[in-house]
């Protein structure tokens, strides 16, 4: 017989890794303002590997406009450059000899809608996810009825899940609230 509780923790555990990944996701958004996590994904060539630029060199945010990146070995500049070049970032580096400054620009009107607009695909994304999660359990809550789960306790168990949703849901767009307001603020 199905452990209604157990399945509960479980379901609100799926759902809570979802907004994780979306927050993730939205720390990833060049929103204007300098972000050491829109450099999570560059991989640098370091001695015959690929390794993650935060493993070669020291980031720092000195101003909201740029990122300062101090490699630990300075023959690394160029390897550095190279991997921010090739990356998605989208911005040129430059660099003095010692270190590689990322200047953010300001985004244009157009350029925050457009980030708000694909911020919000990513939070519908992740809502689906969350309702996806919801089915199943609710899914195997009637399936539990026939293997002998009282009706009464399946549907105790339906409104709890549906609370968790509800709260889970909350977070979802308190997240997006936020990256927009971020996004939109000049």
């Amino acid at each position: 017989m199905i452990d209604v509780k157990e399945t509960l923790n479980n379901t609100e555990e799926k759902m809570e890794m979802a907004v994780m990944y979306l927050e993730e996701q939205l720390a990833r958004v060049r929103a204007g303002r300098a972000n050491a996590a829109i450099l999570d994904g560059v991989r640098v060539e370091s001695y015959g590997s690929m390794v993650p630029l935060n493993q070669v060199a020291n980031i720092t945010v000195p101003d909201p406009r740029s990122i300062a990146i101090r490699p630990w070995d300075k023959k690394q500049i160029r390897a550095i450059e190279k991997a921010i070049m090739d990356s998605d970032v989208g911005i040129t580096p430059e660099n003095n000899g010692e270190i590689i400054r990322l200047g953010i620009p300001q985004p244009t009107e157009e350029r925050r809608r457009e980030l708000t607009k694909q911020c919000n695909k990513m939070g519908e994304a992740t809502k689906v996810q969350i309702r996806n999660v919801r089915a199943d359990v609710k899914d195997k809550l009637k399936k539990a009825i026939k293997d002998g789960l009282s009706e009464d306790l399946e549907k105790d168990a339906e409104a709890d899940l549906q609370k968790v949703h509800d709260k889970i849901i909350k977070k979802v767009d308190a997240l997006l609230e936020a990256k927009e307001k971020e996004i939109m603020t000049v």
